[in-house]
């Protein structure tokens, strides 16, 4: 008995090595790399005469779902999404909606299947069924370009309506719809014989008609889906001489397949007041949430200002301060007033809008002497300058103060120039940027490589309370030629209509002309690597302007010159801009091309 207990016990100690090893698993070996393979389904992938809601995918390994909102598209779109569940092997998606009548139905997952161990993505996977006696085949495909940027747009809706419908974008569903990739590509599949109208959308609560706001795009005539068989001969070769059989391969195309949409945004943003606020006592300020062609107008509740209150605005009418002289209304803690302006309803049309503000200002407490101030601050007027030790030959002095100036004493201005150790005085032309006096310009012709002198002398400028500048001197030396660039640019065939950019790698625009005739030069560029854009100012207003849906109205169209260009200091290059070399109009240099996600 003795020996039968220790065999016994030999054997359990030699189970539980055993199971403690298979708990450890393998180590090491190489990474699964490899995605999930499709084994079946049901039904079959391609099925017809399918009813059923459900479809079911087997695999040969466990799978899981990653970002399905992201991923997944049913065409045609649902009003209550399908429902997708992973469970081992298994791929479930049941329909919600009812099924319609000889449509063929189309599941892009994207890269939603993924392994379950290491989430290698099944790519670009799709499966369609069709409740009728056919299936759907043609396909449409093409790219999606930012309108002003020129870079392709990925996770964008691209789909089809029927083209004899104008308002369908605003009240239907799409008919057809896919996503554009990475490279703003987009592929529509499984679509009837038919005529189309081609529309991107990006389609912010994904009920697959246009809102207005949201990124949308176009094409100005229909589209005819095909197909073509082609047929092409391969050769085989026993040697280099005697042919040992001809194959004949045939391959099928789809068109059209080379579609390009421009997308963009429709100048109609909701407008309304953002915010008010009263920072401080002698100033109150209103946001608004876009530009506006016309001011608010305000009437006070429980104060009237005896001099009248001082607007500093914007040229685009949305960021407005009002500056106030009056002691006995700045001294009161609220300010009560009504506000008239324009705002859009609910169809989106511009309507008097009446508001009631109370503006308060927060009094800062000194807790040593416990005193609330209710004067403005009586330091003496703060004066910046836009001067640095090297001055551009183009540029314009700047002055900028923190409250509004009423008063200047332009003798007590002095700009002078030191020239063969002598301090010459230099006249100089003297402009009010702004209309309340926050913002002065001080311009003259400058000289290469002097040294310059902007003296101003105390009391020089008389605040709107009662304050005055400290004297401020500044020296600075100009640059000179040889510090800079010249870029010309001959724009062939000259377009009148044109409007060229120098812009930098971030695609800051740092100088913009119109096109002329004889070639457009940039001069005083700072040496470093530029690129030329253009736009073609069909309303020549100046600036690029976006499209209209409802009006069929296309965004101002846009081109990049293809190269990039190295500045020195000291050089003058020049480039011919061929702009119908019959090249991709959509391209543009590599080193700008960004590719920009869903709108």
């Amino acid at each position: 008995m003795k020996w039968i207990k220790c065999i016994t016990g030999l054997l359990l100690v030699l189970i539980m090595i055993s199971c403690a090893n298979r708990a450890a698993g393998p180590t090491g070996g190489p990474k699964d790399s490899i995605p999930p393979v499709v084994l079946r389904s049901v039904p079959v992938n391609g099925a017809i005469n399918y009813k059923k809601k459900e479809i079911l995918v087997y695999f040969d390994e466990n799978v899981t779902l990653d970002k399905v909102t992201d991923n997944f598209i049913i065409s045609p779109p649902q009003q209550v999404q399908p429902v997708l569940k992973a469970n081992a092997r298994v791929l479930s998606v049941t329909l919600e909606d009812e099924l319609m009548d000889s449509t063929t139905y189309s599941l892009f997952f994207g890269n939603a299947i993924v392994d379950l161990n290491e989430k290698n993505p099944l790519e670009n996977y799709q499966f369609a069924f069709s409740t009728g006696n056919e299936i759907d085949t043609l396909q449409v495909g093409g790219r999606l370009y930012d309108a002003w940027t020129l870079d392709p747009v990925q996770g964008i809706f691209v789909g089809l309506h029927k083209h004899d419908k104008d308002s369908a974008l605003y009240t239907d569903k799409f008919i057809r719809v896919t996503k554009t990739d990475d490279e703003g590509r987009f592929s529509i599949r499984n679509v009837k014989a038919g005529i189309y109208s081609v529309y991107a959308l990006g389609d912010a609560n994904r009920d697959f008609m246009y809102q207005p706001g949201e990124a949308v795009s176009f094409l100005e005539s229909a589209v005819v889906p095909e197909v073509k068989v082609q047929q092409r001969n391969d050769t085989v070769w026993k040697d280099s001489v005697t042919i040992d059989t001809v194959r004949v391969r045939r391959t099928v195309a789809y068109s059209p397949d080379t579609l390009t949409l421009r997308l963009f945004k429709e100048d109609i943003k909701r407008q309304y007041l953002v915010k008010s606020e009263r920072k401080e006592a002698y100033s109150f300020s209103m946001y608004f949430n876009r530009p506006s062609d016309s001011l608010p107008r305000l009437r006070p509740l429980n104060f009237e200002p005896t001099t009248p209150l001082l607007l500093q605005k914007n040229s685009t009418l949305d960021s407005l301060t009002w500056w106030i002289p009056d002691s006995a209304v700045y001294g009161l803690d609220t300010l009560s007033m009504t506000v008239e302006y324009l705002k859009t309803d609910s169809l989106f049309r511009l309507v008097e809008q009446m508001d009631t503000l109370s503006l308060i200002y927060r009094r800062p407490v000194n807790t040593k002497k416990e005193v609330r101030s209710t004067k403005p601050s009586s330091k003496a007027l703060a004066v910046s300058a836009n001067l640095s030790s090297s001055f551009d030959l183009n540029a314009k002095i700047r002055l900028q103060f923190g409250i509004p100036v009423n008063k200047v004493d332009t003798s007590k201005i002095t700009l002078s120039m030191k020239k063969d150790s002598l301090t010459t005085p230099v006249r100089f032309t003297w402009q009010a940027i702004d209309s309340i006096g926050l913002q002065f310009q001080l311009d003259n012709k400058w000289e290469e490589g002097k040294s310059y002198e902007l003296k101003i002398d105390s009391a020089a400028f008389f605040g709107l309370y009662h304050n005055t500048n400290v004297e401020f001197k500044s020296g600075f030396k100009t640059k000179t030629a040889e510090d800079y660039s010249t870029l010309k640019i001959l724009l062939e065939p000259f377009d009148s209509l044109a409007v060229l950019q120098l812009i930098d790698s971030k695609e800051t625009v740092i100088q913009q002309q119109p096109a002329q005739a004889k070639g457009n030069s940039f001069q005083y560029v700072k040496p470093g690597d530029y690129f030329v854009k253009l736009f073609v100012d069909a309303n020549r207003n100046g600036k690029w302007d976006t499209g209209e849906l409802l009006n069929k109205k296309f965004p101002e169209k846009v081109l990049y010159f293809s190269k990039k260009l190295t500045l020195k200091a000291n050089w003058e290059l020049e480039e011919t801009w061929n702009v119908d070399s019959g090249g991709n109009p959509y391209a543009k240099p590599d080193d700008l091309v960004k590719k920009t996600k869903k709108q």
